[in-house]
């Protein structure tokens, strides 16, 4: 699933402005005329390898531009002329690179007396080495399709460098934390200080491809059955928490038995733990205040389908994509385009307010975020944030409960919003949690990237019923059995307090 992001929860990487990729825009036929040589339509046999090396290049070069790469790849016209297993193959690739590009960035800035030109050659060049570290691939073949991919005049240079590194000859990185955790600075220095002794599981967990999560539409078949399905057509899939199946390797949406009619949906188990820490109870009036992707607004209704549920989000297109989603699952929601604080409906017994946030926490399945995020964006987003979760509370009911949700693994992004919100709205109180992964903080829990688990944050709010006394905590749900264990319905024990 795509992650949430800044304003209207557009995809990781919203253009910023910094120019488009080879191929793209009004240079494209210029550059096709002295770039890559031949098209990827032409390309057969081994030329196949070079092409889709020449198309993760490309879109390299649009996510250095502000272009998140599924997009990238999307936009060039060449992408369509490949089988779908070339393109998976340059998207891998894309991936591999974006996960240390500082990293590789540095070892040719050594290599080379002057960057190359077209630009985009740096990208394939890149795309190169890290073909030449992965130990499944033969350096000369790497090599061979790599410079393949190249204009005929640079294939000298790219064969040059590519040689090097088979030999061992690149300059090694020095002992730089932020190169070698092929993270930018700011990013590194913030996570290692808000992660502490846990830094080093984090950042590998974050740097590891993820597993494939399924959500199993128990409307429809339970999760052993689905199990069963899946192993009939020889995919291996292992169960977990309430709905989940986990894939080692990701089949095409079209091998998977019965997505067409709505079977099972892609989804981590850490985004499927929201519908359950909400609980709605039948009939009960619930806002996904920023719905988009949609998962989790399917996820409720597949849970408890006599929900009177609203989903809004501002943007009209990614909204869409939600109805697309719930017709696809026979699910029926009240969809919106619009802004939450514009919404005038409710109130609401239960609202999710699954915010736009960096996407830190899913690095790891969208490599792109971690160059298309600035250091000035956090603030922007938790004053974003801070916004909806006032605009949300007043919507919510006397003795109704909302869910804070973010993919983000930052402190100012989590902790910080809601521990400042609590402070301030003396008639919120927080409800324990107790998850089957992650940690408690002062305010809210987070789960750290690793193994089946995305990084993510969870904090559940009870708001004090009309004419309580909200000084005492004597609002609704403030009982020992509001946070309910999401891996096993029994009551939680209360958070230790800040510090224990």
């Amino acid at each position: 699933m795509a992650p949430k992001t800044p304003g209207s929860g557009s995809g990781p990487g919203r253009s910023r402005g910094r120019g488009g990729p080879p191929g793209r825009g009004k240079g494209a036929q210029r550059h096709r005329a002295s770039g890559p040589g031949s098209s990827p339509g032409s390309s057969t046999g081994g030329d196949r390898g070079s092409a889709s090396r020449r198309l993760a290049a490309q879109a390299l070069a649009a996510v250095r531009g502000g272009q998140a790469l599924p997009a990238a790849l999307a936009a060039i016209p060449e992408a369509a002329q490949l089988r779908p297993a070339d393109r998976a193959h340059a998207r891998r690739l894309a991936q591999q690179v974006l996960r240390q590009r500082n990293a590789l960035e540095w070892r040719l800035r050594e290599a080379l007396r002057r960057p190359p030109k077209p630009a985009w050659i740096a990208d394939l060049l890149q795309v190169g080495l890290v073909q030449i570290d992965d130990p499944q691939v033969k350096p000369h073949a790497a090599v061979a399709a790599t410079v393949g991919a190249a204009p005929p005049r640079l294939r000298g240079l790219v064969n040059a460098v590519l040689r090097r590194a088979t030999r061992g000859e690149l300059p090694a990185l020095p002992e730089d934390p932020a190169l070698q955790a092929g993270l930018p600075r700011w990013l590194h220095d913030a996570l290692a200080a808000d992660w502490g002794a846990q830094w080093p599981a984090v950042l590998t967990g974050s740097n590891t491809p993820p597993p494939l999560g399924l959500r199993v539409n128990r409307r429809q078949g339970d999760v052993a059955a689905y199990q069963e399905q899946l192993a009939a057509v020889d995919i291996a899939a292992e169960a977990i928490g309430e709905s989940g199946l986990l894939l080692a390797q990701a089949p095409p949406l079209d091998k998977l038995p019965g997505f067409a009619e709505g079977a099972v949906s892609l989804q981590n188990p850490a985004a499927q733990l929201a519908a359950v820490l909400l609980d709605a109870a039948p009939g009960e009036a619930v806002l996904d205040a920023c719905a988009a992707p949609g998962g989790k607004t399917a996820h409720l209704l597949e849970r408890e389908p006599s929900l009177a549920l609203t989903a809004i989000d501002a943007d009209p297109e990614r909204l869409a994509d939600v109805e697309r989603g719930l017709a696809r699952l026979g699910l029926a929601a009240d969809c919106r385009a619009e802004r939450l604080q514009a919404h005038r409906g409710g109130p609401y017994a239960r609202i999710l307010l699954d915010v736009p946030c960096s996407a830190t926490g899913v690095m790891r399945r969208h490599p792109d975020i971690r160059w298309l995020r600035r250091a000035e964006d956090i603030p922007r987003l938790v004053a974003e944030q801070q916004a909806l979760l006032r605009a949300a509370w007043a919507l919510l009911a006397p003795g109704g409960r909302l869910l804070y949700a973010s993919c983000a693994i930052l402190r100012a992004e989590t902790e910080g919003v809601v521990g400042d919100f609590l402070a301030a709205q003396a008639d919120a109180r927080e409800l324990p949690l107790s998850l089957p992964v992650g940690e408690p903080l002062a305010a809210g829990w987070r789960i750290p990237p690793g193994g089946a688990w995305d990084g993510f944050y969870y904090a559940l709010l009870g708001k004090a019923d009309a004419g309580a006394d909200a000084g005492t905590g004597a609002g609704a749900d403030a009982g020992a059995d509001a946070g309910a264990d999401a891996g096993t319905g029994a009551a939680a024990d209360p958070k230790p307090a800040p510090g224990a």
